[in-house]
Order: structure tokens, then sequence, then C-alpha cells
């Protein structure tokens, strides 16, 4: 039998150990990892119809963190990256987004699209939590100016004005769009509707879909009724796929444009050998050979990291210039990263050259590029400038 003495300092001893557990399962999951990692959080579909999207954006933010993290990190601070699956659900967006905040990540980075960005910046701006590099070119989400929101990408407007110049500048006036239903959609449409204001025109035809369903059929009589010379596309990859097939397969020998966001890989997937001729603008430099520094930089990664396995793409090098730009202004930071610190670092990045693709900021300007580029795709899959 214990003496007193010792039954007093085993309970003790026991009190301590179920404190320390206790402390150990109330306390974040996420908050737990190593005091100088620098923790970024982010939502975005990782299952159903645009999980591509997602999958490719993350995959080029990791191949940029990973080796940063391999040499020490930023001013010996690693940085890491927490994805929550959102299946391009505003709802859940909101929920994971929540949860982000509520664990402490100093940023959120990387979501994807322009309904679950839209459900995610009240919440972001109440907690002031910075809320950076949105895979989105919707004006919603640029103005009312937001100072805690930095966009990396051009917009839709920029996109849109480039592909409606395009399409006019051989003589074609009949221009149709097929859009998402929701705000997305509604956000490539404001951006045609603009561009062909000052030129007395307006759609030939419109057309829509609910989000992540690809029921089209409706919406291709409707347009092709119009007879359009050009289709503009503002959705997911498979709803525009499945548009593109069945508007041929009822005739229609025009063009189609498509807006940065639908994934120019995941269409090709999608869309096999009916991909030829299909048009794609981009807000990101060409990934697939090393014609900028900053191309040669992502494919060597891509290849260090994957080696034969690695395919580039757009959505990836997307992510990768968004991490890049990310510890570019963490770099910039003089001691303790914070929010407010984030915020005026990213604020200094004026004219920052990444390696031949640029990105300016200032404290009341957090669009950083309007960078667009006009691609064409081939019915091996293959893109073409």
């Amino acid at each position: 039998m214990l003496r007193p003495s010792h039954s007093h300092a085993r309970r003790q001893a026991l009190k301590r150990v179920a404190g320390a557990a206790a402390a150990s399962l109330a306390a974040p999951l996420w908050a737990q990892s190593a005091p100088k990692a620098i923790v970024l959080g982010q939502s975005a579909p990782f299952s159903g119809p645009a999980a591509q999207l997602g999958e490719q954006f993350k995959r080029g933010a990791l191949l940029f963190f990973d080796r940063l993290n391999a040499k020490g990190g930023v001013n010996g601070r690693t940085i890491e990256l927490r994805s929550l699956d959102d299946g391009y659900e505003p709802d859940r967006c909101k929920a994971n987004t929540d949860r982000l905040i509520k664990d402490g990540v100093f940023a959120l980075f990387g979501y994807i699209g322009t309904p679950t960005s839209l459900a995610a910046l009240p919440l972001a701006s109440a907690a002031q939590v910075p809320f950076v590099a949105p895979f989105t070119g919707a004006q919603a989400l640029r103005e009312p100016f937001n100072r805690i929101a930095f966009h990396v990408r051009a917009s839709y407007f920029d996109e849109t004005a480039e592909i409606v110049k395009q399409v006019t500048s051989i003589g074609a006036k009949r221009i149709a769009v097929f859009h998402q239903n929701d705000s997305y959609g509604k956000a490539g449409l404001d951006g045609v509707l603009r561009a062909l204001k000052p030129l007395n025109l307006e759609p030939a035809a419109l057309g829509t879909v609910e989000r992540n369903t690809v029921d089209v059929a409706a919406a291709v009589k409707t347009i092709l009724a119009g007879k359009p010379d050009a289709i503009v596309q503002i959705s997911a990859y498979k709803s525009c796929a499945a548009f593109i097939r069945e508007a041929r397969k009822a005739g229609y020998g025009g063009a189609f444009y498509n807006v940065s966001f639908v994934g120019t890989k995941a269409l090709a997937d999608e869309l096999g050998a009916d991909a030829r001729g299909v048009i794609v603008s981009q807000v990101m430099p060409y990934p697939y050979s090393p014609v900028s520094p900053l191309s040669g930089e992502y494919l060597a990664a891509g290849k260090a990291t994957d080696g034969d396995k690695f395919e580039p793409n757009y959505s990836s090098i997307e992510g990768f210039v968004a991490a890049k730009t990310f510890s570019e202004a963490v770099k910039r930071i003089n001691g303790a990263p914070s929010a407010e610190a984030l915020i005026a670092s990213m604020e200094s990045l004026r004219e920052l050259n990444l390696g031949g693709f640029f990105v300016d900021f200032s404290p009341g300007k957090h669009t950083g590029s309007r960078f667009v580029d006009l691609t064409i795709l081939s019915a091996d899959g293959k893109v073409r400038r």
C-alpha cells in the first residue's frame, strides 16, 4: 500500500497528465503546427464537376511552397496550406471558411470560384483575415474596394473585352452568351455586355445552365435559334463541354470562346477530339514551355517533383504564381507576421517581376494584373497561342 504522501503525489501527477491531454484535445488540430509555420486556409472543389480546378491550383501552389520550405521557408518560417473541399458549393465554402478562421489561419488563400468566394469574403472581412489570390475574375469581389482582398489575376471584364475585340475584329457581330446561372455566370455576362455596348451591339442570344449540372439542351436550342457567329461560354468545364458537343451535333459551325476559369486542361480532357478549335482566354503565362523565366521555373519545379508524370497546365501555374506572390509579400514583412503587416507588404509589391510576369499592387489598387492572352485547343488536347 502506498504511503499517503506517495498517493497524493501520484494523484497530482495523474491530474497533470489528464489536464495536458484535455488541453491537447480541446486545441484546434491546426493550431498544433510548428510555432514558426505560417498556415494558410483554402476552401476549394476537390470533388464534383469542378474538382480539377481545385486540385490543379493546389498542386501548383504546393510546387512552390514545398520547394521554398525545403530551403528553410521565408525568414525561417515554413508555409503550410490547409485545404478543405467545398464541392464548388457556396454553403459548404461558407462553413469551411468559418472553420478555417476559428482555427486561426494566417490568411485565406486560393479560393476557387465566384459564388464560393462571394460567400467567404464577408466572413474574412468581419474577421479581418486577408483574402489572397482567389481563382476568379468577378468584379463583385473587386468593387467595392476591400482592403483585405488581393487579386493576382486579371478580371472577367479584362478577359471578355479581349474576346469581344477578337470576335469583332474579323467582322463577326452576332455574339451569343452561354452562362452559368449564378454570380459567376452573371459576372461574365456583364463583361460581355460591357464590351459590346461601345460597339452598339447586344447579344444575339442567351442561354443558361445550373451550377454543377450539364443540362444544356434548352440553352443549345435557344442560342442556336439566334444564329450566332460566336458563342462566349461562362461556365464550368463539364457544362461547357456538354454544350459544345450538343451544339456541334445540332450543326453549329461557329466559334466557341471560354474565359480562363473554365480550366483549359480540364476542358480539353473533357472534350477529347471535340476540343479542336475551341478558344480560351488566359490570365497566366504560357505553362507548356519555358517561354519566360517564370514558366521555366514552374516547369523545373514540376519535373523535379513528379518527373515525367508532371502535366503542366494553366490552373496549376496560377497556383504557383499565387504562392510566389504571397511568399514575396511575407519575405518583406519586418518582425512577426500579422494581418496588418501582410496587407502593407502586399501593397508594397509595385511592378513585381516574377520572371517575365508582373504584378502591381498599391494601397488603392488590389488587382495585380490585367494580362490576357488568347489560346486555341487542338484535337489532341494541345494548347496553341
